[in-house]
């Protein structure tokens, strides 16, 4: 076998934790609360991620953060340790919120009415810092090729956008299923008279 297999340095260098346990597990968790706590400040926008500065910054704020959980130590023990203490955290957090749903509410914050009716509420657009044409973006993407389409658009907490259109009018569909079936019983008609001058 090489020689290298057997270095005690290299397997040092990987598995041993460069700073203590302790220290490994309490940066991911605070680094964690601080994530909550700023994404819940600075609202749903930056997580429906609407446009290319959406997007830099929560990668940049990932690969900023990335030193504050890892500090001095690049082990890999080091690494796993803030994985699971990141994991951990966030399933013990879930798991409280799941049994507390008040607690949840105000943590993730309401949902945001942006559209009511086909009606643009310009109070819940200046709210969430969101420009009409990043919402008409929106809407095209769902479908819609206007806003009169449009019954309901609500921002959810978690940056996901409820798009709802409008149903037309009961008179409407009736009207439509009435010109349907006539159709159908004209085109049967012309062709039995067609028959007919065939025969």
């Amino acid at each position: 076998m090489p020689e290298w297999v057997f270095s005690n340095g290299m397997w040092n260098q990987i598995f041993a934790v460069g700073v203590p346990v302790a220290e490994k597990i309490l940066r991911p968790v605070i680094v964690y609360a601080f994530l909550v706590v700023i994404l819940r400040v600075f609202g749903k926008r930056e997580l429906a991620q609407l446009n290319p500065f959406d997007l830099v910054v929560l990668l940049s704020l990932s690969n900023t953060v990335q030193n504050a959980i890892i500090g001095n130590d690049n082990s890999l023990t080091g690494g796993l340790i803030g994985a699971f203490a990141l994991l951990g955290i966030n399933y013990l957090v879930v798991r409280f919120l799941f049994r507390h749903r008040r607690l949840d509410q105000v943590f993730e914050g309401k949902p945001t009415v942006l559209v009511d009716e086909g009606k643009i509420i310009k109070r819940a657009l200046s709210k969430e810092m969101l420009t009409r044409s990043e919402l008409m973006a929106v809407l095209h993407r769902q479908g819609f090729g206007s806003i009169l389409e449009v019954e309901r658009c609500v921002l959810e907490p978690g940056g996901v956008f409820y798009v709802q259109g409008k149903t037309p009018p009961k008179g409407d569909i009736e009207h439509a299923e009435v010109v349907r079936r006539l159709d159908d019983l004209s085109g049967k008609l012309d062709l039995l008279l067609q028959q007919k001058g065939s025969a």
